[in-house]
């Protein structure tokens, strides 16, 4: 058994300035409890973690993961790691049949995980088995510094604003799809209602929340001008200052806060290459609205 040591203090640099922690010199394997501690209270105050060079076997993901609260299951289970329902592979590969292994090109487009339930998860964490030599990437947008950087009188519109999550409304309206719309899925995934800015539990930082497709309308809005609405600070959250590029090596865990973060995988050349990567989720809690 390797002997277990805890840093006094984690060696921290930003993704980039102002956003996220990249953590050094931490095996996850072997951390003892006191620096998983450590590694959560860097996320909760960063918004993202990235560690590189990390051998994780599915009971170690676990073993983190729980470090954060407890996992959350997946909407779609035909993928998940056998044995563990909280491990889900996120893949191009296929079996001796030809049958796939893990989702194609899950995560594309900027959105928050689980925006359309009514505890969405608080985090989603991705581990690198096997990256493509170039392309997929993971890109997080920093949707607190966005929030702050607007005009004032623009936040006072935005802080009331309520929005309407849909989970049938994403699936229906996607351009590919691995999910079939049954009577069970629709009772296990109602509609919501979420606020469009967000305030965050752990020091009270407020963040634009606001995601594509899931979203169906906002309320006192009509579709035309919600959508318009919705793409613009889209493209305002997306602009390359609040924008973290991640180009994946094997062995990286990259977790992300989906209470103040946008996120959305690239495309790869998937004839030339191969990606299996471990998504786990952590759950969450009813998103805190800006006071009235």
């Amino acid at each position: 058994m390797q002997q277990t040591q805890a840093p006094a203090e984690l060696a921290i640099e930003p993704l980039k300035p102002g956003f996220g922690a990249q953590i050094f010199d931490v095996d996850l394997q072997s951390a003892d409890e006191e620096t998983l501690a450590k590694v959560v209270a860097a996320f909760h105050a960063h918004g993202a973690i990235l560690l590189r060079n990390q051998t994780m076997e599915p009971d170690d993901l676990m073993r983190f993961i729980h470090a954060f609260g407890e996992p959350e299951l997946h909407t779609q289970t035909k993928f998940c790691l056998p044995g563990y329902p909280h491990i889900f592979k996120i893949s191009n590969m296929v079996d001796e049949n030809g049958e796939p292994i893990g989702a194609h090109n899950d995560g594309l487009g900027w959105h928050t995980d689980y925006s359309y339930k009514e505890e969405p998860v608080m985090c989603t964490m991705l581990y690198a088995v096997t990256v493509p030599e170039e392309g997929g990437d993971t890109l997080l947008a920093d949707q607190v510094s966005a929030y702050n950087d607007l005009p004032e009188d623009e936040k006072a519109f935005l802080d009331p604003l309520k929005v309407h999550h849909s989970l049938v409304h994403f699936i229906e309206n996607r351009d590919f799809n691995s999910y079939e719309i049954t009577d069970e899925l629709r009772q296990e995934n109602p509609d919501v209602i979420h606020p469009l800015i967000r305030v965050h539990p752990a020091d009270g930082r407020k963040a634009l929340w606001v995601s594509t497709g899931t979203v169906k309308h906002i309320l006192g809005m009509d579709d035309y001008e919600a959508f318009k609405l919705v793409d613009r600070l889209v493209d305002y959250i997306t602009q390359d200052k609040y924008v973290f590029a991640h180009k994946w090596q094997k062995g990286d865990l990259l977790m992300w806060d989906n209470r103040c973060t946008l996120h959305t995988g690239t495309r790869y050349d998937d004839k030339k290459y191969q990606r299996m990567a471990h998504r786990l989720w952590v759950k969450g809690d009813k998103p805190i609205p800006v006071a009235e």
